[in-house]
């Protein structure tokens, strides 16, 4: 009963961090849409992209061009700065919960310590590595010198108590670690869907000016097409980088729930052999 009341800690400091999280993810992307509208009026929108400086007439540059995309742009610019930002976001959280040490070297020390029933020197590496897979095994380490004390319970049930803990325990630390992977597994999709529609809109944009015009030259069409695939090639280019940075990301957090699963795993294996062998003497 003396440990009742300390259980709904975790959750509520769970929470608060996802909030965070969701506060900071909905700030994002208007902030990302206002600085790629300023990039896109005043910077490649700048009459000096422009022969003669004649910024509806004169034949653009490279970032000239890039403005004659359309209006898409900017909505493709955004969307790549959400990459940007987003993709250091993640970084910066994954590499906090993998500690201050590499987790490998972490799992191993742990794994020695627990061979050795040394529970001890377990929860102090727990206390200098830190993160969320620390966390975990700390609690289970904790839950198991609770069960110890447990005169009630037989080893089973102190099994299945210890192995429900760090389950607990994990289902608490990986929301934090999966969010807003959503958001750029989202832009994998969109980016290229936003490309091709500005491609789209931009070649009937192009036809439509020559229909009007009554020209038939045809580097007055190919310079409109070129202008309207400037959209494909930024929706690509987001969506390339959306899918590396989402399989890299995926990545990193399967090896971090193997490296919890296999020390609960001993956690939850060394329990049950020790206890079970004091049992039978």
């Amino acid at each position: 009963m003396a440990n009742a009341p300390i259980k709904p800690a975790a959750p509520v400091k769970k929470e608060e961090s996802s909030s965070g999280s969701s506060i900071f993810a909905t700030l994002v992307i208007p902030i990302c849409f206002v600085i790629a509208l300023c990039i896109f009026i005043f910077v490649l929108g700048d009459a000096s992209h422009y022969k003669g400086g004649d910024v509806e007439k004169g034949e653009p540059d490279y970032f000239g061009t890039v403005h004659r995309g359309g209006i898409i742009v900017p909505i493709l610019m955004t969307m790549f700065l959400m990459l940007i930002v987003f993709t250091i976001e993640r970084f910066v959280v994954i590499g906090k919960a993998s500690g201050t040490g590499s987790v490998d070297t972490f799992v191993r020390k742990i794994n020695g310590y627990l061979n050795s029933g040394n529970i001890d020197a377990a929860s102090a590496e727990c206390d200098k590595q830190k993160g969320s897979v620390a966390n975990v095994i700390k609690s289970g380490l904790k839950k198991y010198r609770e069960m110890e004390a447990e005169p009630n319970l037989d080893v089973d049930q102190k099994t299945l108590a210890i192995q429900k803990d760090i389950e607990e325990a994990t289902a608490l630390e990986m929301p934090m670690l999966e969010q807003n992977l959503t958001i750029i597994a989202t832009l994998v999709s969109i980016g290229t869907l936003m490309g091709l529609l500005g491609t789209v809109t931009g070649m009937i944009k192009a036809f439509h000016s020559l229909g009007a015009s009554g020209s038939s030259s045809s580097s007055e069409l190919a310079v409109g097409i070129s202008e309207a695939l400037i959209n494909t090639a930024l929706g690509i280019l987001t969506s390339a980088l959306s899918i590396i940075m989402y399989n890299l990301f995926t990545s990193k957090i399967d090896k971090l729930t193997y490296a919890i699963d296999e020390t609960g795993f001993s956690i939850v294996q060394t329990f049950a052999a020790s206890h079970k062998n004091t049992t039978r003497y």
